[in-house]
Order: C-alpha cells, then structure tokens, then sequence
C-alpha cells in the first residue's frame, strides 16, 4: 500500500515537472478545428436534451416524490 502512494506521488511530481517546463509547440491550428470543436459543444448539448426529454418522467417523479417525503414529515410532526 505504502509502495503504491510513493509511485503514485512520483508520478504526479513527473507529470507537474512536464507541465512547468514545457517547449514552444510551433503548431498551427487550421480553420477547420474551431468548426470542429463547436459541432461537439453542439451534439454533447442536444445529447444531454435528448436525455433529459427521454428520461423526463422518472426526473419529476424523483423531485416530486423528494420534496412531498419532506413535507408528509412536516405534517407528521404537526
């Protein structure tokens, strides 16, 4: 157990080591990326609404079925 907290130590203060003295990446980023990265903004937003319209009812019933527990509570202890 000891062993493996020492390895997992180094191997972040590797990582951070990496991080700090980093080179100049002379890369180039064409147009195409941006257009990229909005499509996946996009599909992950209309995957999560997609979600949400599916499972829409199970969502309500947990709320509902959350807040009347604490209000049948309230009214037992009235």
């Amino acid at each position: 157990m000891r062993y493996s907290k020492i390895l997992m130590k180094s191997v972040v203060f590797v990582f951070l080591l990496f991080l700090i003295f980093t080179r100049d990446a002379h890369a180039y980023l064409d147009p195409g990326t941006g257009s990229y990265i909005l499509q996946l903004i996009i599909a992950g937003l209309l995957g999560a609404s997609l979600v949400v319209k599916i499972y829409w009812g199970n969502i309500k019933t947990f709320f509902s079925n959350l807040f009347s527990k604490g209000q049948s509570e309230e009214d037992d202890n009235e």
